[in-house]
């Protein structure tokens, strides 16, 4: 509380009483934890798609014009997965960087999270990253590079068959390898390499933050974790990203991990509400915010808003979307384009006359229309899966899962 005679010489001087003095101020507890924040945006996946990016901070008034921080003491957080299936995501990353320091200088903060898609570029998993992504890399000396590495290879290939090596069609092999190992593929695994410049970008975020009372990370927590602290999930995700072939099987590629988690998405509400409560109470926090799993336009709240669904499908890939999540006096609203801004809702009823109110100003969203049509058109709650019609196998990972997601694990 400011000092009552602070105020009253303040106002002797004539001066006007600064919001910051009567207001809480945003502090930082912790690398995991932030308190008396006022505004935070959250965006969900990215995917290489630089316009959708910054049209989205754009209409959350967080960058001008030219791409620079606006947002003030806003704290921005994007829940990961910046790379694969977009040719933008070098771009980005230099943005995100850029936008860090720009955003401190406002005593603002952007806050990048660790998705499985970052992880996947660390650890080598490409099967989603786009030839404009291998492109962002290439130089004049990557064909030469190139050249050489397929020198290499084929010497390689004849080490292992001298017999068969005659016969191979080696115009239909190169074409193979430079698909595989195309221009700029090799300064590309170098930068998102563990000490590289993106991939160490990324073993600086957390993978799940706190902001006054929500937790926001990519995938989801689920009650298979929840008892090791913030800082805890970090460091065995970061541990098993630097050294990953050592660590395997680990949390980082766990489907009930941080990074892959979609329970809290797609299982049944009233089945798991119980855990939802528990990893709440546990983090001593009101909501989650999760990306993953897309939702093809829409903000979707779930388990009564303790979970809040904010992968919109941002990326062209998924029908570039456009939307995101604003907390602010206690309230969290949903932004869509036009300026559309929609408080999100409780229970499944409210729910409905929301999604009405989304599809309202997107009316060609067939995926909106199905999700309608589907929750209308639902009675109760699911029938019970029959236990018996699994095999032995199933029934005993069925039962394995069930220990994992239990909310006892939580307390």
């Amino acid at each position: 509380m400011v000092n009552s005679s602070l105020i009253r010489l303040v106002l002797a001087a004539g001066l006007v009483l600064l919001p910051s003095l009567v207001s809480a101020q945003a502090r930082e507890v912790d690398d995991f934890y932030w308190t008396g924040v006022e505004r935070v945006i959250a965006i969900g996946d990215i995917h290489g798609d630089y316009g959708q990016y910054m049209r989205t901070l754009r209409a959350a008034g967080l960058v001008d014009e030219k791409g620079r921080w606006a947002g003030g003491e806003t704290h921005l957080v994007q829940t990961g997965d910046v790379p694969d299936r977009g040719p933008d995501t070098r771009r980005i990353m230099d943005h995100l960087e850029a936008l860090k320091k720009q955003a401190r200088k406002q005593d603002g903060r952007v806050h990048t999270l660790i998705g499985n898609h970052d992880a996947m570029m660390i650890y080598g998993d490409l099967r989603y990253v786009t030839p404009g992504e291998f492109e962002a890399f290439a130089t004049s000396s990557s064909e030469r590079i190139q050249n050489d590495q397929w020198k290499e290879y084929l010497k390689a290939v004849k080490r292992q068959d001298p017999d068969g090596f005659d016969a191979l069609n080696l115009e239909e092999l190169r074409e193979a390898f430079n698909q595989k190992y195309p221009l700029g593929w090799p300064k590309h695994r170098a930068a998102w390499s563990p000490r590289g410049e993106y991939g160490s970008q990324v073993l600086e975020n957390p993978v799940v933050l706190k902001i006054n009372d929500t937790l926001f990370l990519h995938g989801g927590l689920s009650a298979k974790y929840c008892e090791m602290e913030l800082e805890d999930i970090t460091d065995t995700i970061h541990t098993e990203l630097r050294d990953y072939e050592r660590y395997l099987p680990g949390m980082v590629e766990d489907e009930f991990g941080p990074l892959w988690y979609r329970g809290l998405a797609q299982d049944d509400e009233a089945e798991r509400m119980a855990m939802v409560d528990a990893i709440l109470e546990r983090y001593g926090a009101q909501r989650m915010v999760v990306g993953h799993s897309p939702t093809q336009g829409i903000v979707w709240p779930r388990f009564n808003g303790k979970v809040v669904l904010n992968d919109v499908g941002m990326a062209s890939y998924y029908g570039g979307h456009m939307g995101f999540l604003e907390l602010r006096d206690g309230e969290a609203i949903a932004h869509y384009p036009d300026d559309v801004s929609i408080p999100l809702p409780v229970g499944d009823d409210a729910r409905i006359a929301y999604l009405e109110q989304v599809i309202a100003q997107d009316p060609e969203n067939g995926y909106l229309q199905a999700r309608l049509r589907t929750m209308r058109s639902m009675e109760g709650a699911p029938p019970p899966l029959d236990i018996m019609s699994l095999s032995d196998e199933e029934q005993a990972e069925l039962a394995q899962q069930e220990l994992w997601l239990s909310p006892d694990n939580c307390r």
